[in-house]
């Protein structure tokens, strides 16, 4: 399990990227940074596009950063995003972060304020599909 010191490190990459983030539709700012195999904290955030399914998440930012780093799996995430509800990720971004994570893999959800939620992969994409369900 990833200790608080790396939530925090976690907390402040997603809060400052999510401040980047290319939102001017939905005006809704989201940020993700994720803890690698390699050690290394990589970030991302969402990118609209006007043809609106074209967009990408901040956990695709993240995930994309990772391997473009050289990173292979990821030990923990968080997502940032603001508003009263928790801004979990979307089905497909579960999906990718399954790809590259295990079932115990932790998940901090945050707003301005602070970490608002811990999960793990399996609570967020019970009974998933991965890896290991394809033949070698």
């Amino acid at each position: 399990m990833t200790d608080v010191t790396d939530f925090d490190v976690l907390f402040t990459a997603a809060a400052q990227v999510q401040t980047l983030a290319y939102a001017p539709y939905s005006r809704f700012k989201v940020g993700a940074a994720l803890l690698a195999d390699d050690g290394v904290v990589y970030a991302g955030c969402n990118v609209e596009n006007a043809a609106y399914p074209s967009g990408s998440c901040a956990e695709q930012g993240a995930v994309s950063a990772m391997i473009a780093g050289g990173g292979r799996a990821i030990r923990a995430i968080l997502v940032f995003g603001e508003g009263a509800e928790l801004v979990t990720p979307c089905g497909a971004c579960r999906q990718r972060i399954r790809e590259f994570a295990t079932p115990d893999t932790a998940v901090a959800i945050a707003g301005p304020d602070g970490i608002r939620a811990h999960f793990s992969l399996v609570e967020l994409l019970p009974a998933s599909f991965g890896p290991a369900n394809l033949p070698k």
